[in-house]
């Protein structure tokens, strides 16, 4: 299987420097429309090769999703969380009820209660 994965990756990476050298050629980009840009007085250009535009439209495009699906994730690590914390506070409770009862070992609860009321008056 490790093999398969690589050999995909060296395939992908053929693709992609084939793709590259075939679109060297340079376009102009800008980051406003002209009327915007006449407008707000701020025009900025760039001579860039064709792949950069295309592998940063796709770099752009996985960041946004990674960062769109850790938004939507987030209700999920929340609720994750708080049962973490009532799993571990249900643990502790578990222990201290499981040390109560080694104690009173051998003792009837009902004698136990009985003792600890009257032992606190």
């Amino acid at each position: 299987m490790r093999l398969i994965r690589y050999l995909f990756l060296v395939l992908l990476a053929i693709c992609l420097v084939v793709v590259a050298t075939a679109n060297l050629g340079p376009v102009s980009v800008t980051l406003l429309p002209n009327d915007l840009a006449t407008y707000s007085g701020f025009q900025v250009t760039a001579e860039v090769p064709l792949y950069v535009v295309g592998f940063g439209g796709m770099l752009l495009g996985l960041l946004v999703g990674f960062f769109w699906e850790w938004l939507r994730e987030s209700k999920h690590r929340s609720v994750a969380s708080r049962q973490r914390r009532e799993a571990a506070r249900m643990q502790r409770e578990l222990d201290r009820l499981k040390a109560d009862k080694r104690r009173n070992d051998g003792h009837d609860e009902v004698l136990a209660l009985i003792e600890q009321n009257g032992s606190a008056r």
